[in-house]
């Protein structure tokens, strides 16, 4: 089961424009942002919260339904769990 998990951007990568640093559930990885374009484009920055789907950030979300987002997912028990350790298993760098 693939989830769309709630994350939150905490770096841009200087050299690569299409990643961002995100962290999820305190889990740290690069997400390629190049389907939503960065803060100068009226993309994402640094402090949005974006919606990750198999390394890609798919739309950008609210920190409210960030919020209600997890706290479903941590609902899900082992599927939430499994996505998390998939996640900090990859690496798209």
């Amino acid at each position: 089961m693939c989830l769309g998990i709630p994350g939150e951007i905490v770096a841009l990568l200087p050299d690569r424009a299409d990643l961002a640093t995100v962290e999820i559930a305190g889990v740290r990885r690069a997400v390629n942002i190049g389907l939503l374009g960065t803060s100068g484009d009226s993309g994402v920055g640094v402090g949005d919260w974006v919606l990750v789907h198999v390394g890609f950030a798919m739309s950008k979300i609210d920190e409210a339904e960030a919020a209600a987002t997890l706290a479903l997912l941590r609902g899900l028990g082992e599927a939430y769990t499994d996505e998390l350790d998939a996640l900090k298993g990859s690496d798209i760098t």
